[in-house]
């Protein structure tokens, strides 16, 4: 591979990796198809005999441990999340039509599209059946609509969306019961990802947030072949729960206590995205490397190691602005009450959250081999603890800017 791969078209090996971890089923609360079907082995490939996968009771979520038990290293925990927004059955009609929440995707977004229901085998608990060949609907056709929904000056609303299971002939509801269907089933998009029409570009569903796995789990690969880390403990973590309230995050942080997040998520592609101009948004774009969390409780420390990094090895990044919160799993440390530096990297997609979600495979490369190398500069460190302990931004010892036509700024006599 070259010295620098995010110059380069991704393998297809490990474009292959990326569409088998974001195509594994794992709406939320469901994710150990992609953490224990794709990931465990995944990493089991690769992974030293010493390092430990960590296992949860209460979610699906695993944790590759580089040092397991070694409390008295610097800590870092890598975190992407597995959990996808689904769709869930809400109810079935006397006509057999299956009534669902939509959850984070906008209503009409959804029309027309090929899903997949999960549903659970009511005289088999814990066996799960799939049944494909349904489409989202809400309106029949246009001929049944409003006047003011063919024009586009009113909206689809989410109670309106069900799912057409093509049920015919009598007693259709029974008919739909008869299948198990359940009010809970999960339901997704049957979309996997596939190349794009412009180079290095991909589309499909779920890169939220199956890249932010992918990448997590492509940095420990290299973390390994690279002959691991001696003063830092990396914690590769895959969550749960982070599409509802981040909540499997939280739970890992404060189990293992990490000294440091880095959380690795999608971000918007602003310049891409439609009727947003008025609001002045960063300048996000896609193709233009990955992106770091400027604002929120994350770490001027913790982002000046990587942008120094990403510098020193010519790795393409954005700056990105977050206000109160971060929106990703940079947050599970002070959501946890865990006291460490935390950081969010990602990369710009445009279509987040719908069926055709489109990313960049260099930003995404960018963001594996930026966080790859600020852990091993972190492990370069003289004393990784102190290094945070000790120097935190001085604002109050900031040196004045000379003016830029030449004059020196009015000191006031001080």
């Amino acid at each position: 591979m070259s010295d620098t791969p995010w110059t380069e078209p991704m393998p297809e090996p490990q474009f292959a990796l990326m569409r088998r971890i974001l195509a594994a089923p794992s709406p939320v609360g469901l994710e150990a198809a992609m953490t224990y079907g794709v990931l465990k082995p995944h990493f089991e490939s690769f992974a030293p005999a010493e390092w430990q996968l960590h296992q949860f009771k209460g979610h699906a979520g695993v944790v590759l441990d580089t040092h397991p038990g070694r409390d008295d290293l610097f800590k870092v925990m890598v975190i992407g999340h597995a959990d996808k927004i689904r769709m869930q059955v809400r109810s079935i009609g006397e006509d057999g039509k299956v009534w669902i929440n939509t959850d984070a995707f906008l209503p009409n977004v959804l029309i027309g599209h090929e899903v997949t229901l999960f549903s659970e085998d009511p005289e088999a608990p814990g066996s799960y059946r799939r049944i494909e060949g349904g489409t989202v609907e809400a309106l029949g056709a246009i001929h049944f609509s409003d006047p003011a929904q063919r024009d586009g000056s009113k909206g689809i609303k989410k109670e309106q969306i069900y799912l057409d299971l093509q049920i015919h002939g009598e007693n259709k509801k029974q008919q739909v019961e008869n299948l198990g269907v359940r009010p809970g089933d999960s339901i997704l998009f049957n979309r996997p990802i596939r190349h794009g029409f412009s180079p290095d570009t991909f589309y499909g569903a779920y890169l939220d947030n199956g890249l932010g796995c992918f990448v997590t789990a492509e940095v420990a690969r290299l973390i390994a072949e690279a002959g691991g880390t001696e003063q830092v403990r990396v914690m590769f973590a895959i969550a749960s729960y982070e599409e509802i309230g981040r909540f499997g995050s939280r739970v890992l942080a404060g189990e293992l206590r990490p000294d440091a997040i880095i959380a690795v998520d999608v971000n918007h592609d602003y310049v891409a995205a439609p009727g947003i101009g008025d609001r002045r948004m960063q300048p996000l774009e896609m193709g233009k490397g990955f992106t770091l969390s400027v604002g929120a409780i994350a770490s001027e420390q913790l982002n000046r190691i990587i942008e120094t990094t990403a510098r020193e090895h010519s790795i393409p990044m954005q700056r990105d602005i977050v206000g109160a919160d971060t929106g990703t799993d940079g947050m599970a440390g002070v959501l946890a009450a865990v006291d460490c530096v935390a950081t969010s990297i990602g990369f710009p997609i445009r279509n987040m959250h719908t069926i055709s979600e489109t990313g960049n495979t260099r930003d995404v490369t960018a963001a594996i081999h930026a966080i790859t190398h600020s852990l091993q500069a972190l492990d370069a460190l003289p004393d990784p603890h102190r290094e945070f302990l000790d120097h935190h931004p001085r604002l109050d010892e900031a040196a004045p800017l000379a003016h830029r036509g030449g004059d020196k700024p009015d000191t006031h006599g001080d």
